[in-house]
């Protein structure tokens, strides 16, 4: 019976200190999985209210295309989540 989420790699790690900053170090397994080299971006979304920090491979953006569009799809995304939820059962 499938749950309809993907499995997950669970890996434990230390937060260590990384010159004057705190950061988590990656195995290379994990990283190569995920298709990611030094230099490459990543974006890292903090949700307080989970308790997660969650870190994707960072997606380029089509040429002509502006970042601020993103911003403004997610303000309204938010602010008409609602009634977006509400068109799904329709």
């Amino acid at each position: 019976m499938s749950t309809g989420v993907e499995p997950m790699d669970r890996v434990h790690r230390k937060i260590t200190r990384i010159g004057n900053s705190l950061g988590v170090t990656f195995a290379k397994d994990s990283l190569r999985k995920l298709n990611l080299n030094l230099g490459d971006d990543v974006d890292i979304i903090v949700n307080e209210k989970a308790g997660e920090i969650v870190i994707r491979k960072a997606i380029s953006l089509p040429q002509g295309l502006d970042p601020a569009f993103f911003e403004t799809l997610e303000t309204n995304a938010n602010r008409y989540r609602q009634t977006i939820e509400g068109l799904k059962d329709r």
